[in-house]
């Protein structure tokens, strides 16, 4: 049956078809909808994991027991993920078990813009690169066949264009992979080092065999056109150059970007007049390409960095300005902003007041960097932020024990937080660390996870205690507040950062998104009252703006939460 699909969703029907039993992931844009899609075939276990790693060893466990199995993430989510990935190079697998990584050139919700070919190249493990939704469900179904046949963990590189563009699919029926009997096997399992160093000789007759197999495998083609120019490309960049070119230039499209096929290329090269490399960041086919003694236009012309377009192509290649649309043309800019109610507001409100030096984390609360509160100086990457604070207080000491925490989310803490609270509790640092608990995993757009109490299809499951975690943890001083009450806030964190222990503060109020959340009525202004004085302007909060000098309130917006009224010394509102 033929369907528009989001690429993540076609990804998911490919696990469906495919016969994959179990699913452990962690959500992160833009792979979050693959494993959300998955969790809707009942025949398929699905759950969201603590963090990557977790869910690509559980993937394994699976994979070993001989089920079909698959993890998704993101491209950083990789880099934490990166210890089982390198060794499960090594033992292999059982049955089948894919990898999905999604990439995000030009970094829309990203910290980096790193390049996950570069883990496949160095793993030693096969990568897939499809370009639409029907490769997404195709190659998700070829790569489990792939896993088994060479026994290896398969990756498929996803981008934000092909994960969330949408594009015909013709999707078929489950087809079940009969479960492989988990057979007993200490060589190739228990990767102590001497099994290991018998191992590596495997891994590297493995990578000479897939590259004799990506020369005529089908997820790479050839597309003949007008021979002046020969352009090698793979996934969104794919679609950029049909769109450009179209039948005036020849097309080498790559599905398999690792390992990369030499003979194809070279017998490709040789038809053609030109050659150029067309893909998006690092210059890895290009690279390849070199090494193989052939002459390229690639990287000279084109950017290291962000996305490509078909303008830019045109532009590059000089083949005349094509003027396709882009939606940056046709829209007003819109700056990220914490919502209406956000419950992160008010604390990053009191941090801002008190000139407090906040180390922040990764989450949607990282917007209270941003103006007018600009209240996080430093983001690095999931649990930094209680790691970081331990080592800026060893190293400054009292300086800055009084006047510095870290701020980590719910969802962040349980992903790789508690690792450094554990640290900060062993290695006695004066460290205050404030815990943002809104019920859910706010920013790849509510996913439950360990504290929520709730499983990814909304059943009851195990829910970890926060308060018991932290003292079991070494902490006496836990204290717990609203972030709607600024007072309360102003108070605790003071009290907290002059105790002379370290000590942990859990701000505490569901999203103002969450659907169970119920709101107060919205607020007003009372314009006899309201001196323009812009007090309120302060928070940031999308539902407040200046008019006639007045403050005025979208209803539309406003979820009542009073944390604006507190601030307003005429009670204007």
């Amino acid at each position: 049956m033929k369907q528009l699909m989001l690429g993540n969703k076609a990804f998911a029907r490919g696990l469906y078809e495919a016969g994959c039993c179990v699913v452990s992931s962690y959500p992160g844009t833009p792979s979050t909808e693959v494993t959300e899609e998955a969790a809707k075939y009942d025949e398929i276990y699905c759950e969201w994991a603590p963090n990557e790693k977790v869910a690509m060893e559980v993937a394994f466990g699976a994979a070993l027991a001989g089920k079909r199995s698959f993890c998704g993430m993101k491209h950083v989510g990789l880099n934490v993920a990166a210890d089982p990935l390198f060794t499960c190079s090594y033992t292999g697998v059982n049955a089948g078990m894919v990898i999905c990584v999604a990439d995000d050139p030009a970094m829309h919700s990203s910290q980096n813009e790193q390049d996950s070919r570069h883990y496949a190249i160095a793993a030693k493990i096969p990568m897939l690169e499809p370009a639409d939704s029907e490769e997404a469900y195709e190659f998700t179904k070829k790569a489990f066949e792939l896993s088994e046949q060479f026994d290896t963990p398969v990756i498929i590189r996803m981008c934000t264009r092909i994960a969330h563009s949408q594009s015909i699919v013709d999707t078929a029926e489950r087809v079940e992979a009969p479960a492989k009997p988990y057979e007993k096997n200490i060589a190739k399992y228990v990767m102590m080092p001497g099994n290991a160093i018998r191992r590596h000789p495997f891994v590297e007759e493995r990578t000479r065999k897939l590259a004799t197999y990506a020369e005529d495998c089908s997820f790479n083609r050839v597309e003949m056109g007008d021979t002046k120019l020969g352009i090698i490309t793979s996934s969104t960049s794919y679609q950029y150059v049909k769109e450009v070119f179209g039948d005036n230039a020849c097309i080498l499209k790559l599905g398999m970007v690792n390992p990369l096929p030499e003979k194809l290329i070279l017998d490709f090269a040789a038809k053609v007049e030109k050659l150029a490399i067309v893909e998006e960041l690092d210059p890895i086919i290009e690279t390849h390409c070199k090494k193989l003694g052939l002459v390229v236009t690639g990287k000279d012309v084109l950017p290291m960095e962000g996305e490509f377009s078909q303008n830019l192509l045109a532009e590059k290649f000089g083949v005349g300005k094509q003027n396709f649309a882009g939606l940056e043309e046709q829209l007003p800019n819109r700056p990220p902003v914490m919502c209406a109610g956000c419950p992160h507001r008010g604390l990053f409100y009191v941090l801002s007041k008190n000139k407090i030096t906040v180390l922040g984390d990764i989450g949607c609360y990282t917007l209270g960097a941003v103006a007018p509160l600009n209240a996080m100086e430093m983001t690095l990457c999931m649990g930094a932020s209680i790691s970081s604070v331990h080592g800026f207080n060893k190293a400054l000491g009292e300086e800055s024990e009084q006047k510095t925490v870290a701020v980590i989310g719910d969802s962040t803490f349980m992903h790789s937080g508690m690792t450094g609270l554990a640290n900060i509790a062993y290695n006695q640092s004066n460290s205050t660390v404030i815990i943002l608990d809104n019920s859910i995993t706010g920013m790849t757009g509510h996913q439950q996870n360990p504290l929520t109490g709730y499983n990814i299809k909304g059943d009851p499951a195990g829910k970890i205690n926060l308060e018991a975690l932290c003292q079991a943890m070494g902490f006496t001083r836990i204290r717990v507040v609203d972030p709607y009450n600024l007072a309360e806030c102003e108070s605790v964190i003071k009290e907290e950062l002059a105790a002379k222990e370290p000590s942990v503060i859990i701000s505490r109020r569901p999203c103002a998104l969450l659907k169970y959340v119920k709101h107060n009525p919205p607020l007003t202004v009372k314009c006899e009252n309201c001196k323009g004085c812009k007090s309120c302007m302060r928070l940031g909060c999308p539902a407040i703006s200046m008019k006639d000098g007045k403050a005025v309130i979208d209803t539309t917006l406003c979820v009542g939460c009073g944390v604006c009224k507190q601030l307003c010394m005429f009670d204007a509102l």
